[in-house]
């Protein structure tokens, strides 16, 4: 069988989500399972170089993942043509340079989001790789969440006959560093290092609810500072520049109105970190991040206020599981395997650089909603600079 090896430049896996989601359960797990089988019948393997600034973690990642290259130094792994993508993991402030060169360089691109900063320069990047003819690919990995593909299910089945409303509660307790350890970077509470609860988590909420639900056409958010004192991971007390919680309405195309409530300063009491309730004239559903509950119009209670007794009715009671009805791959490896046949095979693949740009949009106009304190357009954005 022939095989067609790609050469694939990682640079900032060396962070929690990089190295578990990335490497190890999407590269490494191609690679281990002897790579993809292409419809033409070759086999195309994978074969990763590291880059980071720290060579220790470097090292150590090589060397426990088996993997024969690293270095510290980006530019002689651009140099490199055997290399052909370029994949970057680092913290938002670092990525636009970085995947600047490596379009410059001829190297095809894949990404975290968000892709950007700003919005000027998610767009000057596709508009880069679009004049340098590279494919580029960013990540959108909620998409193939088990509870998001059974909740996209429902929609395409016409399960909730007309849409009425549309809540998202989604967060944890993010513990401040002096005497909890962190469980998410300190750069993450300053916005001068990129930081900020909005840029991280609206990407996502974009492509999301433009994808599973409907598109979002306007924005009215409100951000708050709700723990200004935080410690870093040396144990430094520093302020707080970045907002760690988010109270958003999106309108859509569809007219649905939905809240989204997104906050790392919340104790949750549900089953899953973040739930999204889709109400609907024949039926609600409840989706997590892998599974979904759905109450039908015929098994709908019929409560009736009384503060006089306790509540006779179990709520939970009447809703069932939506079935698995198929194997649900590691998220993040299955858009890995549709950019390496997008790149060798040009097999098709939707979610580029200019659609992670309409994920800083929406990021954008929620600040500034907030800072304006009103409701925001969001314009429909073109692929080609003005």
């Amino acid at each position: 069988m022939d095989q067609v090896r790609v050469g694939i430049i990682m640079n900032g896996v060396t962070g929690r989500m990089g190295t578990r989601q990335h490497l190890e359960r999407s590269i490494v797990a191609i690679r281990d399972q002897g790579g993809l089988d292409l419809a033409d019948g070759r086999r195309l393997v994978v074969d990763p170089i590291l880059v980071g600034r720290n060579p220790a973690k470097l090292e150590n990642l090589a060397r426990r993942y088996r993997i024969d290259r690293w270095t510290t130094d980006l530019d002689q792994a651009l140099d490199n043509p055997a290399d052909e993508i370029y994949f970057d993991a680092q913290t938002t402030k670092e990525r636009a340079v970085s995947v600047s060169k490596a379009i410059a360089a001829g190297k095809h691109i894949f990404c975290e989001k968000p892709t950007a900063t700003s919005l000027a320069d998610a767009l000057e990047l596709a508009h880069l790789a679009k004049a340098a003819g590279v494919k580029n690919g960013v990540v959108q990995d909620k998409l193939f969440l088990p509870g998001m593909m059974k909740l996209k299910r429902l929609i395409d089945s016409g399960f909730f006959g007309t849409l009425l409303s549309f809540r998202m509660n989604f967060g944890y307790w993010v513990f401040e560093g002096d005497w909890q350890g962190l469980n998410r970077p300190s750069w993450n509470y300053r916005s001068e290092d990129g930081g900020g609860l909005v840029l991280d988590m609206y990407p996502h909420w974009r492509y999301l609810v433009d994808n599973v639900v409907s598109p979002i056409t306007s924005v009215l958010c409100h951000t708050e500072i709700h723990i200004p004192r935080r410690w870093d991971e040396g144990g430094r007390e520093y302020r707080a520049t970045a907002e760690d919680a988010a109270y958003g309405m999106f309108k859509l195309a569809n007219g649905v109105v939905a809240q989204f409530t997104t906050s790392w300063v919340t104790r949750p009491y549900r089953d899953e970190i973040g739930e999204w309730q889709l109400d609907g004239t024949h039926g609600s559903a409840i989706a997590g991040l892998r599974d979904c509950k759905t109450q039908e119009r015929v098994n709908t209670p019929m409560p009736v206020w009384n503060p006089d007794i306790p509540n006779p009715l179990d709520f939970r009671a009447g809703w069932s599981e939506v079935p698995d009805n198929q194997e649900f791959a590691n998220a993040f490896r299955i858009q890995w395997e549709m950019f390496l046949r997008h790149v060798v095979a040009d097999a098709p693949f939707t979610w580029d650089l200019f659609e992670g740009a309409k994920g800083v949009q929406l990021a954008d106009l929620a600040l500034l909603s907030s800072q304006e304190r009103r409701w925001i357009d969001v314009p429909e954005l073109t692929p080609d600079p003005a």
